[in-house]
């Protein structure tokens, strides 16, 4: 195997023995061959849209096949034999119309360019499976340009990632033509091997401006389920009685366990990236869920062997389950991984409410301190003159977005001496699962607005655009002459995706860290530094003394 599309590529260059986050060579090798059918789909669907029609079964499960290549979502090699099948069966479908189409407008057989991943054909075994995945591996072309590899990686990275959120939204009834025709024309061009690099830049930063759009929709699926977020203080102690935890993103997931267990005396409490469920009116209207418990997503092996009771896994964000709870643990959506039981239908949620019924849950009650959350796009801008006004009359002289996700690997406690150290003036705007480093500190108030903005889940980085787009409009300059200085971290797909819409907006001086992804090269890299002035990060005092002086 070989891998390297998340920060803890082994060695900060690739995975090759067993995947960092738990992934087995063969669970790779089939999540390869996933990518490898959906190019061949989007092959025949981008072609297809060019006749002037679309399949929306197609656009759905070329989504979802995205969605389950992304680290730590599947880790189940039956489930991912069943998605190679079931690809195969919808190219079929796709390619049998699309020619059907083609004759129909031209009277002719179709006889142009179709790419490699059109005509591949899974084996029937699971052993030849695995097999013919090194035909398809990120290295398999050992002739392929660096630089070209290199963009095509980012490209797929991207691609995934705005899957994520398509998908999320897709629960909610979002969709966007813009979205699914750009997936499809991404993946064919990963198919293709005639684009120079000029050709894949271009279609880098065409991603990140659709992808915006992604999380515009999204965005408006949640607010129009929940409500805007509202300013909510979050308890992360513990209530004595039965107990599920709730962690991921799925949003609709937890509204729909929190309907299935009222009135049953259980309490439902968030877990990492759920944290900003606390903030909606449509959720934090239900009594029954308490708190938030825990915190990032790779904590959760101490945290889950801890918590008395039920655990719903959704979306990405899994880890190999311990022993001691892998009997209470349960997937729902995309997610698995081998013996773990998976709930199918989000409507029935019994599984889960028995078992913690069961278990009897925390034995006595246990206060913490409480954290805010809630400060959506809605909630701030609501407040924005108090905000202007601050600004202008030097009570608040700089805006620090501290985002991105959390993990394991050394070096991101830089993020939470970041924030500690930042001065009294600077507020504080974070999101995504890495403010757990630094979001139980006391950071007060200036001019009685809170130092510390929680916006909510890494897909809320809409909220975060919207809201420096706005301040630099009050103050009629771009987004780069605001006092707003961005620092990432990041781990995943989706904080690919992230990245390349800021690009796509021109947004530049970003920080990133605690490693430059492995995927980038260094001319790709050199690029990026160019057009857009991205930089690691440094030492906390060092980037806070440039960040204020520059």
């Amino acid at each position: 195997m070989f891998c390297y599309q998340c920060e803890q590529a082994a060695k900060g260059q690739g995975c090759t023995l067993v995947g960092t986050c738990g992934k087995t060579p063969e669970v790779s090798a089939l999540q390869d061959l996933i990518i490898e059918n959906l190019k061949g789909i989007a092959a025949y669907a981008k072609r297809s849209r060019e006749l002037g029609f679309r399949d929306k079964e197609v656009d759905k499960f070329v989504v979802d096949g995205l969605f389950t290549t992304i680290t730590n979502v599947d880790f189940d090699p039956q489930r991912l034999e069943s998605i190679i099948a079931q690809s195969q069966i919808i190219k079929t479908q796709i390619k049998e119309k699309f020619l059907r189409v083609y004759k129909e407008i031209y009277t002719k057989e179709f006889s142009g360019y179709l790419p490699a991943a059109a005509y591949y054909v899974p084996a029937a075994q699971y052993e030849e499976l695995v097999i013919q995945a090194e035909k398809f591996g990120i290295m398999s072309n050992q002739s392929l340009n660096e630089d070209v590899r290199s963009l095509k990686e980012l490209l797929k990275y991207g691609l995934k990632g705005m899957a994520a959120y398509a998908h999320h939204a897709s629960v909610f009834g979002q969709e966007s033509e813009e979205v699914s025709s750009f997936i499809h024309k991404g993946l064919d061009a990963l198919a293709d091997d005639s684009l120079d690099i000029d050709a894949l830049i271009a279609l880098n930063l065409e991603l990140g401006k659709v992808n915006l759009t992604c999380m515009e929709i999204l965005d408006k699926g949640h607010t129009d389920t929940f409500g805007h977020p509202t300013p909510t203080e979050v308890f992360t102690g513990v209530k004595k009685g039965p107990a599920i935890l709730v962690s991921g993103h799925d949003l609709l997931d937890l509204l729909e366990l929190l309907k299935q267990t009222e009135g049953k005396g259980i309490n439902v409490y968030t877990h990492g990236e759920m944290l900003p469920a606390h903030g909606y009116p449509g959720l934090k209207k239900y009594s029954h869920l308490v708190g938030n418990y825990g915190g990032a997503w790779q904590e959760q092996q101490k945290e889950f062997d801890a918590f008395p009771g039920a655990i719903i896994m959704t979306t990405n964000c899994i880890q190999k389950p311990k022993g001691s709870y892998f009997d209470r643990i349960f997937t729902t959506g995309l997610v698995a991984w081998p013996g773990v039981k998976h709930i199918n239908d989000r409507n029935d949620f019994g599984v889960a409410i028995e078992k913690a019924l069961a278990l009897g849950g925390f034995k006595e009650d246990k206060n913490e301190k409480n954290i805010l959350v809630g400060f959506g796009h809605n909630a701030v801008l609501s407040v924005a003159d108090k905000v202007i006004g601050a600004v202008k009359a030097g009570k608040i002289k700089h805006f620090l977005l501290i985002g991105g996700c959390d993990g394991a690997k050394p070096g991101r406690n830089y993020y939470t001496d970041l924030a500690a150290k930042a001065p009294e003036d600077t507020v504080i705007l974070t999101l995504a699962c890495g403010k757990f480093r630094f979001n139980k500190l006391d950071f007060g108030t200036v001019e009685g607005i809170p130092r510390l903005l929680d916006i909510g889940q890494c897909n809320d980085a809409y909220s975060a655009i919207k809201i420096a787009s706005a301040l630099a409009e009050a103050f009629e300059c771009g987004v780069n002459d605001l006092p707003l200085s961005i620092v990432l971290s990041w781990y995943e797909q989706k904080a690919v995706c992230i990245l390349l819409t800021l690009f796509s907006l021109g947004i530049k001086n970003i920080k990133l860290g605690p490693t430059l992804p492995a995927f980038v090269s260094p001319n790709v890299l050199n690029v990026l530094v160019k057009n857009f002035n991205i930089q690691p990060i440094k030492t906390a005092e060092e980037d806070l003394e440039e960040i204020l002086l520059g």
